[in-house]
This record gives C-alpha cells, sequence and structure tokens, in this order.
C-alpha cells in the first residue's frame, strides 16, 4: 500500500481491513465504540454485514470476536490500548490466548501520547501485558504502510 503523503497509522490500518475484507469475505471488524477513532467505520461502509458496533464493552467485544473465529471467521476486534489490554485482559487471556483463537485484536492509541484524553486513555504497559501471554503474537508496527507478514 502507497501513500502520496505521510498518513496516520490508523488511515493506514483502515484502508487495509477494506482491502482484506475484499479479499476474504470470512474476515469481520468487531469495535468497542470507536469506529471512527480506528477507521474502521471504512469498513462497515462496504460489508456492513460483517461489521459489529459491541458499544463501550470490549470484554463482550472479546468473548463475541472468540465465538466468531471458532465458526471460521477473522475477527478484527478494535478499541483503544487501554481498554483492550488492561481492560480486557482476562477475556483476552483466557480466550484467545490460551485457546489459540485465529481472532486479531488491533488497539490504537498506545502509549502516553494521546493528547487530551489524558491518563485514564494511557496505555504505558499495553505491550507488556500481551507480551506476557501464551499463544499471543505481538506486533507494533511503526508506520502506516509497516508490512506485517500474515496478518490472516
Amino acid at each position: 500500500m502507497t501513500f502520496a503523503s505521510p498518513t496516520a497509522m490508523r488511515n493506514g490500518f483502515g484502508r487495509a481491513l477494506v482491502e482484506l475484507g475484499q479479499a476474504n469475505p470470512d474476515v469481520v471488524v468487531l469495535t468497542a465504540d470507536l469506529s471512527e477513532a480506528i477507521r474502521v467505520h471504512w469498513f462497515a461502509e462496504k460489508f456492513p454485514d460483517r461489521f459489529f458496533q459491541m458499544g463501550i464493552s470490549e470484554n463482550d467485544m472479546i468473548g463475541t470476536a472468540a465465538g466468531l473465529a471458532l465458526g471460521g471467521k477473522i475477527p478484527f476486534a478494535t478499541t483503544f490500548a487501554i481498554f483492550g489490554t488492561s481492560l480486557a485482559n482476562q477475556p483476552v487471556r483466557l480466550h484467545l490466548g490460551y485457546n489459540h483463537f485465529n481472532v486479531k485484536l488491533v488497539c490504537s492509541h498506545g502509549g502516553i501520547t494521546v493528547g487530551p484524553d489524558g491518563a485514564t486513555h494511557q496505555a504505558f504497559e499495553d505491550l507488556a501485558l500481551m507480551r506476557l501471554i501464551p499463544g499471543l503474537t505481538v506486533v507494533a508496527p511503526c508506520d502506516a504502510t509497516d508490512p506485517v507478514d500474515n496478518i490472516l
């Protein structure tokens, strides 16, 4: 994927997700009330029947994603890093890691540079928490064009 100028990682993710959805009908997307912030609303516009707005309920989102994976889908569950790694740590650990389900937990806004959202949205421990869970692969791309091989 190429861009005419530097672009935000979430824009690159949103575009890549649409491309994955076009290439594979088993790709589904879930979000915890953050579709525009993470740019998954582009996927929702193209594939509304494969998009699930879970509300502010990351634990339910992870459980639903695990069920979809068990049924043969390839879920991308999206939220902010603090909520996907700290708030939903138990379901990620139990449903995804230990069961080795093919769920992609994609978290944006990691680290301490989330601007006006403040301390409640800062995830300085996000990568460390996920790296400790057996069965997970943790990837931290550096920009919107960083290739991630074998994403599906």
